[in-house]
This record gives C-alpha cells, structure tokens and sequence, in this order.
C-alpha cells in the first residue's frame, strides 16, 4: 500500500516539446536566424544592386531555340556563342522563362528563393555532421562572390551545385541511389559537378558492394537518356592532344596519390582497399557496417569531398571563375583545419587545452 502511494506520489515526467528541443538548440536556431537575415541581405541585393550582364541574354536565345523545336546542339546559339551544356539545362531554364517570362527581375526572386534553399542544405549538412560551433555557421554567409553569383548574373551554376549540395544530403542518411540520381540532374544542368564523380565513387565502395554500386550508376545513367587555367601557355601546346593527355595523367596521378594517402589511410592505401573490395565481392559480403558511422565525420566524407575538385581543378585547362561556387564552404574548412591542429595539441598537452577550444559549445 505504502509502495502504491509512493508511486501515485511520484510527479509525472515532463516530455519535452519539439519547439522547446529546437530552441534548446544553440546551433540550429543560429541557422534559422541566419537564414533569416540573409533572405533580408539578398532582396537588399536585389532591390539595390545592378543586375550584371553576362549570360543570361544568351540563355534565354538557347532556350527559344529549343521551344521553337530545335534538337540541333550546333544550332542553338546565343551571344556568347553556341550551346555547350547539357540537356538538363535548356529544361531548367525553360522554366524559368515560363515562370519569368524572361524577365531579369523575376527570375533574380527565382534565384533568391534557390539562394536560401542552396544555403539551408548546406547549413543542414553542417549541422548534421556536428563540425563547427555554432557562430561558425555565418561564415557560410560571408561570401561576396556566391551572393552575386546567385542573384546579380543568374548562372546556371546555381542549380547544378544546389543539386549537388542536396545530393549530400541525402546521402548523410544512406540513400544513396536517391543521391545518385540527384547528383545526376546537378551534371545535366552543369558538367563541372562530375568533378566530383572519382569521390562520390570512392565513398560508395566503401560504403556498398560492388552490385549495390552497379544498381545505384545505372539509376544516375538513366537520367542522361575565356577564363582559362593555364593562360600562361602558348597556343599551339594549349590545343595540342599531347597537352591534354598530360593534364589527364597528372590528374589521375593526383587522385591517386590523395586517395592512396589521404582517403584511404586508415584501410591501408588505395591498393589494399581495391583488393579488400574485390574479397568482400567474391565473399558476397556487403559494405562495412561502421562506415555508416564514419560517414557523418570529417575524415569520411568532407575530405574527400572538399579535397578532390581541389586536385581536379588543378588540372583543369579551362576554368572559369564562377565555378567557384562550389567552394561556398571554404571559409569553414580553414576553421576545421585549425580545429584538428588544436585538437592534436590537446592529448599530449592536456594540461594546457584542458577543454576542447573550438568546437564545444
């Protein structure tokens, strides 16, 4: 009886709301907020700031082309010369001159709304893989370059590296045909994300077996049913096959040299990951299960996300500046190298760092 008492007696446990779980969360209402004040900062930019003339008369004469019928690559032209991207983009940016009736002003709302959306997944990724203190999150904003390049020139880079950004997304949560697919319409608006096809196809070894990472490329293919680099060069070598092999070596090169002792470090080198991989096939195991938990870390997947276009662009013969965009996370990994300098010096030091100096909070 008493015992029964006791537990009539005993106050009722509080469960905790999901507004009270969120604003009990320094980091995200921290990204809400920035959100918040970026979409005033870019219809600032908007209202005030003159559109730049670049490309977007000659999307738009593309794009007529093709609503007016015409499937001939070489026949759809504009100012700045013929098409040269994919098929992906005359869709994209057929929409949007039916929803702006190519206007300017509306489609840079268009661009703004893409702004906040592109900015909001990479916050999430942020958030997501736990990497920064929270105030470190408005370095994500910071950029002068990624805002023009988003509501003042309209490029279709925009797109291609918004898809890109939700296609690491998706794979944070292990869907991976998913991120495959979507990784595939960001190469159709745009061909400079397959720069990070070696990567995404470095993580999907580890993480799949060789028939999961067959199944997920099958889906990515059936979606495809002068700012120069090396200025520097003369002509006549800059056009040159011998040229362009050597570049290609250099890149392949470059990749396996991050790969054999960077990406793949802790599984030995590259060699005896590939041969690891052909075992599990012939064994018929699948992908290991603590990757998934090494997914969400610095070293599994942002490394070799970050790392890689760097080697790629390297190498590149031609490079134009707002390819740049892709970069939008740079301020933040300066911040996450000086977080892992530190944290090596708190272990053998501990007595000095007696607490973690960056990323606690």
């Amino acid at each position: 009886m008493a015992a029964s008492s006791t537990i009539r007696g005993k106050p009722p446990q509080k469960t905790e709301s999901p507004i009270h779980k969120i604003l009990g969360n320094r980091k995200l209402v921290f990204a809400f907020i920035l959100i918040f004040v970026d979409a005033f900062l870019v219809s600032g930019i908007i209202t005030f700031i003159p559109y730049t003339k670049i490309d977007w008369d000659a999307y738009m004469s593309q794009v007529n082309g093709f609503l007016e019928g015409e499937r001939d690559y070489s026949n759809l032209k504009g100012d700045t010369g013929p098409l040269v991207y994919p098929a992906g983009f005359l869709y994209v940016y057929s929409a949007i001159q039916y929803i702006s009736g190519g206007q300017v002003y509306p489609a840079q709302i268009l661009f703004g709304i893409l702004y906040i959306v592109n900015l909001a997944i990479v916050l999430f990724i942020y958030l997501k893989t736990d990497l920064l203190p929270w105030w470190a999150l408005s370095l994500l904003s910071l950029s002068k370059r990624v805002h023009s390049i988003f509501v003042l020139r309209l490029f279709n880079d925009c797109f291609a590296v918004t898809f890109l950004h939700a296609a690491l997304a998706s794979l944070l949560f292990q869907k991976w045909h998913l991120g495959l697919i979507i990784f595939s319409v960001a190469v159709s608006i745009k061909m400079n994300v397959l720069l990070y096809a070696p990567s995404l196809l470095l993580l999907m070894l580890k993480a799949m077996n060789i028939g999961g990472v067959i199944s997920a490329l099958a889906g990515a293919a059936i979606v495809q049913v002068m700012s120069v680099n090396f200025k520097f060069v003369p002509e006549p070598i800059f056009v040159s096959k011998a040229f362009a092999v050597s570049l290609l070596v250099a890149h392949l090169v470059l990749l396996a040299t991050f790969a054999h002792y960077r990406w793949l470090k802790n599984e030995g080198g590259l060699l005896n990951f590939l041969h690891s991989r052909f075992v599990s096939m012939k064994l018929g195991a699948t992908g290991s299960s603590s990757f998934f938990k090494e997914l969400y870390s610095y070293n599994s997947t942002h490394k070799i996300l970050n790392e890689e276009p760097h080697c790629n662009h390297y190498v590149c013969r031609e490079l134009h500046w707002h390819s740049m965009c892709a970069f939008i996370t740079l301020p933040v990994l300066l911040l996450v190298f000086f977080q892992l300098t530190i944290s090596s010096l708190e272990n053998p030091f501990s007595y000095i760092f007696p607490i973690n100096l960056i990323c606690r909070s």
